[in-house]
C-alpha cells in the first residue's frame, strides 16, 4: 500500500501498454498513446496562448541552463480538468498532492541542461519551494507532438535516451526507498534541432500542494 502523494510501477503498470523501464537504480516508466491526437492539439494551443520565459528554483549563473519556455496552464479549462482526471486514475495519486499542470515550449536549439526535479535540501530556495508541501515525489511527462529532429529527454545516469512521441507519457519516482532525493533521475531535455517540441509536466508532492 502506497502513501499519500504517491505511486507504484504496480499501479502503473496495471494500465494496458505501459512498461517499466529495465534499470534496478531509478522506477520509471512509459506508455504510448496516454493521449489523443486531439487532445494533445488543444494544450499545445492553450501553452501557445500563455506561455512565458522558463525559470530555474536555484540560480546557477548559467543562462543557457533552461532556455525553453513555460506555461502554467488553468485548471478551468475543459483540456486540462481532463488531463487531471486522467492522471488521478493512471496514477492513483489523490489530486490534492498535485502541482497545477505545466507546460513547456521549446523551439531549435533551446534546451535544458542536466537537472533533477527534487530539491536539493541543502539549495538556496529550499524553504520557498518544499516548506509547505514537501518534497517532490512522482513526475509525469507528456510529449504533446512528434519533433522532427533532437529534442530527447536522456537520463544518462541509466544509459536511457526517450524520443519525444505525441501523446506518450514517461513517468519516474523522484526518490530513493529511504526518501532522499534519487540522482538517477538526472535527466537532460535535449536541444531542439528542427521543429518545435511541446511537453506537459505533472508534479507531486509529500503533503497536499499549498502553493
Amino acid at each position: 500500500m502506497v502513501g499519500p502523494g504517491e505511486s507504484s510501477v504496480d499501479i502503473l503498470r496495471a494500465h494496458d501498454g505501459v512498461k517499466r523501464v529495465p534499470s534496478p537504480k531509478v522506477e520509471m516508466v512509459i506508455k504510448p498513446n496516454f493521449l489523443t491526437a486531439e487532445h494533445c492539439e488543444e494544450l499545445m494551443r492553450l501553452i501557445d496562448l500563455d506561455r512565458r520565459p522558463s525559470t530555474l528554483a536555484d540560480e546557477n549563473g548559467d543562462v543557457a541552463f533552461r532556455t525553453s519556455e513555460t506555461c502554467d496552464l488553468k485548471p478551468e479549462d475543459k483540456a486540462v480538468r481532463e488531463l487531471e482526471a486522467m492522471l488521478t486514475h493512471f496514477t492513483s495519486i489523490d489530486p490534492a498532492y498535485g502541482e497545477p499542470l505545466q507546460g513547456q515550449r521549446y523551439e531549435v536549439g533551446q534546451q535544458f541542461k542536466d537537472h533533477t526535479d527534487w530539491f536539493n535540501p541543502g539549495g538556496q530556495d529550499w524553504e520557498k519551494f518544499c516548506a509547505k508541501s514537501g518534497q517532490r515525489t512522482w513526475t509525469f511527462m507528456i510529449y504533446l507532438n512528434n519533433v522532427e529532429a533532437g529534442g530527447a529527454t536522456r537520463f544518462k545516469m541509466i544509459d536511457k535516451k526517450i524520443q519525444p512521441e505525441r501523446g506518450k507519457i514517461v513517468g519516474w519516482n523522484n526518490r530513493n526507498t529511504d526518501g532522499s532525493g534519487n540522482a538517477a533521475t538526472l535527466h537532460h531535455a535535449m536541444k531542439v534541432r528542427k521543429g518545435t517540441k511541446y511537453v506537459i509536466t505533472k508534479w507531486y508532492r509529500e503533503a497536499p500542494w499549498r502553493g
